[in-house]
């Protein structure tokens, strides 16, 4: 039996804690302010902590440095109302074992407070001296973003190859720049490399660079973007761009901290954290032989999937007020958003995601003219084409329509025992699960993310088709 130590003066969330708790055979404790809570802990030291981050007198991020300091330091699980990704960082920095966000799921509570008892390692990320953050790009209150703002402060000080995936427009560049504002290398140059803007002709010399002599006009030693990036963080957008033959010697600047210049017999060293981007699948690229499996695991060591926007499309009002506050021209004076078109903004497919809300949002405040933006200010809707090897929503619709047409006239579905839902599941949910832990490099923790379902859920899925 565990001793727990739940500091939260919300009653509701400290009575559902501690009754779920209770019931898994732990000795629950309670307090309303984290003064309460040290008593309480100096007394009688708990196994972990719950604790709230808006509390009366001293608030949950500064008491988790007096709960670090007891003889025997108990993993601290961090709740809150406001979270985001200042939240994350500064909480997982303070040493947080995890942080949940309110409301949240009482099952997953429990799971991750157990996860923090019986963890070895239940200190988490060592803290260090918080960096002064940057102006804040992320934006986002949703569950999606919650757990995007938890990979980027897990990952930030932990000095490992990153994988981020996602649509174009998601802001993959953004959370790049995210997790090198929150590490260590926070002081060092961050130099984000598109590498499909450079010439197929000069882009390995850019990026390892060459000595005097080394090919016709080399008149002298040039330092590629990788020597100057020392000491900091290079991204690799477009990353699924790579010509082949770069990619065994990126591997090897991965592998072994070193790179050879072009023209070059001696390998100089490196100091650099890489993160890489796209928005292609690299599973498909490795089995059309365009990218090479090994360095798809090293660059994956740990990856993060950005969803959609139509995925998080709570997230559209505060990124709408976060547009108009940077896009608007002084001289334009406030502008408003009339309720029909913030509606009109939440009910669009936004396939260009987060940046054509952006350009929508630059477009309107211009139309208006500095008067309230209505639905007539809006860019009109374009649709993009769809190729004939990539169908579209409507194409899909229409073939389980006819599917289920079929399978009810042939007497399919009473022929069998599964009901006509359960034999839709199976068919699309083998090739999804099966894909997503692919992408996810078979980390069930970050499928289960992408997806949007519980680990324990996932798991259940994946005995039930027999995956992995």
């Amino acid at each position: 039996m565990s001793r727990i130590l739940i500091v939260d003066d919300e009653e509701s969330i400290c009575w559902a804690l501690r009754e779920s708790l209770t019931d898994e055979g732990h000795d629950v404790a309670v307090a309303s302010s984290a003064e309460q809570g040290l008593q309480l802990a100096g007394a009688t030291p708990p196994d972990a902590v719950v604790l709230d981050i808006r509390l009366p007198g001293i608030d949950g991020l500064h008491a988790m440095a007096f709960f670090r300091d007891l003889p025997d330091p108990p993993p601290v699980v961090i709740i809150t109302a406001f979270g985001n990704l200042e939240t994350a960082v500064r909480a997982m920095d303070g040493g947080a074992f995890d942080y949940l966000v309110k409301p949240f799921d009482l099952d997953h509570a429990t799971t991750v407070i157990q996860r923090a008892i019986e963890s070895q390692n239940a200190r988490a990320l060592v803290a260090g001296t918080p960096t002064k953050p940057g102006p804040e790009t992320l934006i986002g209150t949703s569950s999606a973003m919650h757990e995007l703002f938890k990979s980027i402060a897990l990952v930030a000080r932990v000095d490992v190859p990153v994988l981020i995936t996602g649509e174009s427009g998601t802001g993959k560049e953004l959370v790049a720049r995210a997790i090198h504002r929150h590490s260590g290398r926070c002081h060092g140059p961050y130099l984000p490399i598109c590498l499909a803007a450079l010439s197929p002709n000069l882009v390995e010399g850019e990026i390892f660079g060459h000595i005097k002599g080394s090919f016709t006009g080399a008149s002298q030693d040039r330092k590629g973007l990788l020597e100057l990036a020392s000491g900091g963080t290079v991204l690799f957008d477009e990353v699924g761009d790579i010509p082949l033959n770069l990619q065994v010697k990126l591997l090897r600047v991965i592998e072994h901290r070193e790179f050879t210049p072009v023209g070059d017999a001696r390998p100089r060293p490196t100091d650099i954290r890489v993160i890489a981007a796209t928005n292609r699948s690299l599973p498909d690229l490795i089995a059309t032989g365009q990218f090479r499996e090994d360095l798809f695991f090293r660059l994956g060591v740990f990856p993060i999937h950005i969803p959609p926007l139509r995925e998080h499309r709570d997230d559209i009002p505060a990124l709408v007020d976060h547009f108009l506050q940077q896009t608007r021209p002084a001289e334009l004076g406030a502008v408003h958003v009339s309720d029909d078109a913030l509606a009109e903004l939440c009910a669009r497919p936004w396939p260009g995601n987060v940046r054509e809300l952006r350009n929508a949002i630059e477009y309107a405040t211009i139309l208006s003219r500095g008067q309230t933006i209505r639905p007539e200010h809006l860019p009109i809707i374009s649709t993009p084409t769809t190729t004939a090897s990539t169908p579209g929503p409507e194409a899909i619709q229409k073939l389980l329509i006819e599917w289920t047409r079929r399978d009810a006239a042939n007497g399919t579905v009473q022929a069998t025992e599964l009901t006509l839902h359960e034999r839709l599941l199976e068919l699309a949910e083998p090739p999804v699960l099966q894909t997503v832990l692919e992408l996810c490099l078979q980390n069930r923790v970050a499928a289960a993310q992408m997806l949007g379902i519980h680990r324990a859920t996932l798991r259940q899925k994946l005995q039930k088709y027999g995956i992995g």
